[in-house]
């Protein structure tokens, strides 16, 4: 009995070995070398402030990623089932169905609700009627899969990212694993309607925003943990640069606050293990093999960052026990920020610490 138990093991293992050499990947990966991620000291001293957030409408606001807060205090999100959903005086009001995953949210000059759907495209909301017009959902003849984030500029032009033209939003997790530089920058000019590709080859196109004087645009890489500024005009027109490389964290939602600061939501902390395999192509195919429930995964921690226009830390909002957590998008509304999350139920608010 004991040597018919042994031989299957052993062949049960065989089998097991076999299929993570032998059975295809998913991903066609290629080897990157992280830089060693920061410690949680200094600007990133580990802290709680961000267990003072308050969830406001629990249970009515599934897994909206962004928060749009409009002059009159109506509040919109993005849910899971594509609804998009208006809270004003103490109503909750579905305005329209995207038929995608809504994720950036925005308004334009004329008050209408733009929206970055990742299978849908770039959306606009009319927001008396929720008629929904598709802006944009293909470049060159290609469908965009997996658009991101979008804000719009002073003179109504649309800046948005589109995480991965291979990956889509239920296989994001395979896109950062592979890290071939799926994403791209794209503006929209509704006046031509007219899309134009402003970067490519980035590792999972995420958060947008636009400078405080219109001098440049900012998106995240989050694949690569750090944040690009490609500039609008100016000596650098055309030309990008780095804004902040190295974060603690994987960077998603970023959006312009007031007086020069912006707000950079961070989804997770950086996983170790996922760095240590970064540089190894054996490893990442493996892990693409394996069960979901056994890859990386987002932790449930509460991260979100304040900026100057430098890219110097000046806020550090920390939850490590994830009252609301895997943050995806922080809007500043006077005093107040609201948060968005890729996990929670609800929309996070809290007044900014001092």
């Amino acid at each position: 009995m004991f040597k018919k138990i042994s031989f299957t093991l052993l062949a049960l293992i065989a089998l097991i070995i076999a299929y993570f050499v032998l059975w295809p990947s998913p991903i066609d990966p290629v080897a990157w070398s992280p830089p060693k991620a920061p410690e949680l000291t200094g600007p990133y001293q580990k802290n709680e402030k961000l267990a003072a957030l308050e969830v406001l409408f629990a249970g009515q606001c599934d897994q909206c990623e962004d928060v749009a807060v409009d002059p009159m205090g109506r509040i919109y999100g993005g849910q899971i089932n594509g609804d998009i959903i208006e809270f004003h005086e103490g109503k909750r009001r579905v305005l329209a169905n995207t038929g995608g995953r809504p994720l950036g949210l925005d308004f334009d000059t004329l008050g209408n609700l733009i929206v970055a759907d990742a299978g849908a495209g770039l959306l606009s909301i009319d927001r008396t009627s929720g008629k929904v017009t598709v802006l944009a959902d293909s470049y060159e003849g290609k469908k965009m899969i997996f658009v991101d984030d979008v804000e719009v500029a002073a003179n109504n032009k649309m800046y948005f990212s589109d995480a991965s033209d291979k990956w889509g939003f239920h296989d994001n997790a395979l896109d950062i694993l592979e890290g071939q530089g799926n994403g791209y920058l794209y503006q929209y000019d509704p006046a031509t309607k007219k899309t134009t590709r402003l970067l490519d080859d980035l590792r999972f196109a995420n958060g947008i925003a636009v400078a405080h004087d219109q001098s440049y645009v900012l998106v995240n890489e989050t694949g690569k943990y750090r944040t690009h500024r490609y500039w609008l005009n100016g000596p650098k027109a055309g030309q990008s640069d780095l804004f902040i490389e190295n974060l603690p964290g994987f960077p998603d939602g970023i959006s312009q606050g007031e007086n020069g600061l912006f707000w950079l939501a961070i989804v997770s902390p950086r996983d170790q293990g996922l760095d240590d395999i970064s540089n190894s192509v054996f490893m990442k195919n493996v892990v693409a093999k394996m069960p979901k429930f056994l890859q990386p995964a987002p932790q449930h921690y509460g991260f979100v960052l304040g900026l100057d226009n430098n890219g110097k830390v000046v806020h550090n909002l920390q939850d490590p026990a994830g009252k609301f957590s895997e943050n995806t998008s922080v809007q500043q509304v006077g005093s107040d920020i609201y948060v968005g999350s890729l996990f929670e139920s609800g929309i996070g608010k809290m007044a900014i610490p001092n």
